[in-house]
């Protein structure tokens, strides 16, 4: 009796493990060569005119990725609005007046639309975009693996749950990406895209105003001139204030000197476990440019709806 129900949970457990490695096998890099083979040059066109026109851009699409990626896998819940049966993600407080970007993406879905209507999803679009924004500002270039589909509901309580916050301390962030499947490199390289774009005073005012001994005086000096005490929630600094539209590995060396804008950002180089990686990243770029391009590519394969699972939405913000 003990050794048939021994027997049938190591079968349950074999057969959960090739349905996860068959659908993860559905994710291919040519899955649209035969149905929309124009598909990722219609993408690219679109994202770069998008950052041509706001720079910021590219931080804001490749950040639109990583909150889509880490609620439910990347299957763009993140992109649907409220509606009488959806409550979207994008009101929690991890995204509310912070992520942004929605409106390329649409763009980008209706420019390929026109060429092949129905087939791409817009989930593949958000992975694809993210890749062609880091290209545009000097980062890394990757493969992308293509094929997932779209969700048919939002998942705001597990937004709540599973987002970083930027208050988070190093330990409840290690948790976090652990659970996604992806260890501390992993991490520390993803957290290495603040080289570019901006955050809002809201969510560094406590840190340079604090007075505490992980930030460097005269940093928090200057970045109170746009970051009143009281007030001015929404006024933008940029992340890294010596090369913020290039992506680089600046944002490791700001750490080290203890500059790192987010509480979220200096907790990777505070004397835990993620020092060694934060010197490794300020001392090689191309070190950095190589782990950050493995673990988008990693971060892109979390739980995709894949085969007959899921929609190809025709707009992106809601079901069809």
């Amino acid at each position: 009796m003990v050794a048939s129900a021994m027997f049938r949970g190591a079968a349950m457990v074999m057969l959960l493990a090739l349905s996860f490695s068959a659908c993860q096998a559905q994710l291919s890099s040519t899955f649209y060569a035969e149905t929309c083979p124009n598909a990722l040059s219609t993408i690219r066109t679109s994202i770069r005119s998008a950052i041509a026109r706001e720079r910021r851009m590219a931080a804001s699409l490749i950040r639109l990725h990583f909150h889509d990626c880490f609620v439910q896998g990347c299957d763009a819940s993140i992109l649907l609005e409220d509606s009488a049966s959806i409550t979207s993600e994008r009101s929690v407080l991890q995204n509310l007046n912070s992520v942004r970007g929605f409106e390329v993406i649409e763009q980008a879905k209706s420019a390929v639309e026109n060429v092949c209507p129905g087939v791409v999803s817009c989930a593949d679009i958000l992975a694809v975009a993210a890749r062609d924004a880091s290209e545009y500002v000097g980062g890394p270039l990757w493969t992308v693996n293509l094929g997932r589909r779209d969700s048919t509901d939002a998942f705001p309580n597990l937004a709540t749950r599973d987002l970083p916050r930027f208050t988070d301390d190093l330990g409840t962030l290690i948790t976090l990406f652990d659970s996604k499947g992806l260890n501390e490199r992993d991490m520390v390289a993803l957290s290495g895209s603040h080289t570019i774009g901006q955050a809002r005073c809201v969510t560094f005012r406590g840190r340079i105003y604090n007075n505490e001994s992980d930030i460097d005086a005269g940093f928090a000096s200057t970045r109170r001139r746009n970051c009143p005490a009281t007030g001015g929630d929404g006024n933008l600094a940029p992340l890294d204030l010596v090369t913020p539209n290039s992506f680089d590995n600046n944002y490791f060396r700001n750490l080290l000197q203890r500059r790192g804008l987010l509480q979220s950002d200096q907790v990777l180089f505070s004397g835990g476990s993620t020092d060694s990686i934060v010197n490794e990243y300020s001392r090689n770029p191309s070190t950095f440019s190589s782990n950050f391009a493995s673990a988008m590519v990693k971060m892109g394969d979390i739980d995709p709806l894949t085969g007959s699972a899921g929609i190809i939405r025709r707009i992106c913000s809601r079901v069809n």
